[in-house]
């Protein structure tokens, strides 16, 4: 039997030395913050405020943050539709929802915080990242949005503002003023030690938030706030080795900071022009991966429909583009292929379900090949991308 016994002790001894390089690889891989993409909950939240049913997230003050996701049956609190507008979740189904600023403080900002899987140790640098997008009833736009790294939670029910250092910005600590895309926010932490909670919101007062004004969409539906709203989504924090550095902006060129703007081009329509240059003088434009329309597009395309039904015997085709940058993308990962066609597709069955039959609707997808005629000589490279993710219209 002590042989038996000692061979066992032996076994378990080299188990537990094996595992050991294991765990620590683990570790410096794994994201320790649990449930950063809001996809596991507590329960279904019926009403907005209700984060804390986000597995792991809660408010840390009295004004509760928003969870929003894709299977909820209730309007104001669906993905990517809801009550602050329209977006495509980051990763998954589900994302969380801020206010960030507020003009004269008529609506409290609300934060969100997880604790970490374990806490963060003494002298090693972390990557921490998440993304930001504004949604289209903001009002107003502002800077300061960040995230807090400290070794207790903070706790009120009272509805403030918390002013604490902000350990991670984007570095030009921009405002975010682009709707329907999501920006990285995206820095690298060195440790104190023991810290445990992560928290992301404005921490800086008024004075020191820049903010500017947005004008609603002509077409929107949605009810503006008089405030800096703005999505929540992938959230992320890793343990990097020595002498590495956290690759926030250049690593991947399937983010969205490779190009976060949505061109619009808005052309009125006019009862002088031709049939023709009703229809083929609008143009729908996309971000970046996407394939939804903004209300913009929309507008565009509720001209588009209504020539189409006064003047029943006409046949279009809709011609999908797509940028070089999605083309490279496509090469590594499936979701970006034929975006082109995609877009045509969107565009056909928005069309359809204004009364015109698919019979006549033709389509042709071009790719990148043929340059969008709005560039310009001064254009940089961003807007040169959102300009060739179109779709445009000719009157056969």
């Amino acid at each position: 039997m002590k042989p038996n016994s000692m061979k066992l002790r032996q076994l378990v001894a080299l188990s537990a030395l094996i595992g050991l390089p294991l765990i620590a690889s683990a570790q410096k891989g794994d994201n320790l913050v649990d449930n950063g993409g809001f996809e596991s909950n507590a329960g279904k939240p019926k009403k907005l405020g209700q984060i804390d049913l986000a597995t792991g997230w809660k408010s840390p003050t009295g004004a509760r943050a928003d969870y929003f996701l894709g299977d909820s049956k209730i309007p104001d609190i669906g993905a990517p539709e809801n009550a602050y507008g329209k977006e495509t979740p980051k990763e998954g189904e589900n994302y969380a929802g801020i206010y960030a600023f507020s003009y004269g403080n008529k609506l409290p900002r609300t934060y969100i915080m997880t604790k970490l899987k374990t806490p963060l140790k003494k002298d090693v640098t972390y990557c921490i990242s998440f993304y930001v997008s504004m949604s289209e009833a903001s009002k107003y736009a502002c800077n300061q949005i960040g995230a807090n790294i400290s070794k207790k939670e903070f706790g009120t029910d009272q509805k403030v503002h918390l002013i604490d250092q902000t350990q991670i910005l984007h570095p030009d600590n921009k405002v975010f003023n682009a709707s329907y895309n999501w920006e990285k926010v995206c820095g690298s932490y060195k440790a104190e030690g023991g810290e445990k909670f992560l928290t992301i919101g404005n921490f800086t007062s008024d004075q020191d938030t820049k903010y500017e004004t947005n004008k609603k969409p002509k077409d929107s539906k949605i009810n503006q706030v008089i405030a800096a709203y703005y999505y929540i989504d992938d959230v992320v924090v890793t343990m990097l080795d020595k002498d590495e550095d956290c690759k926030c902006y250049d690593a991947d060129k399937d983010k969205n900071e490779l190009s976060p703007t949505v061109y619009m081009k808005q052309v009125a329509d006019n009862d002088k022009m031709s049939t023709k240059d009703r229809i083929e003088k609008q143009e729908i434009y996309f971000g970046f991966g996407k394939t939804y329309l903004t209300p913009q597009a929309k507008a565009a395309l509720d001209i588009v429909a209504k020539v189409l039904t006064e003047n029943p015997n006409m046949t279009i085709t809709v011609i999908g583009h797509n940028n070089e940058e999605e083309d490279k993308l496509a090469e590594k990962k499936d979701f970006y292929a034929d975006m082109d066609t995609k877009r045509n597709q969107v565009v056909k069955e928005y069309l359809q379900s204004k009364g015109i039959a698919a019979s006549r609707l033709k389509s042709e997808s071009k790719g990148s090949d043929v340059p969008s005629p709005e560039i310009k000589e001064g254009d940089d490279d961003d807007l040169k991308l959102a300009k060739g993710r179109r779709v445009v219209f000719r009157v056969n």
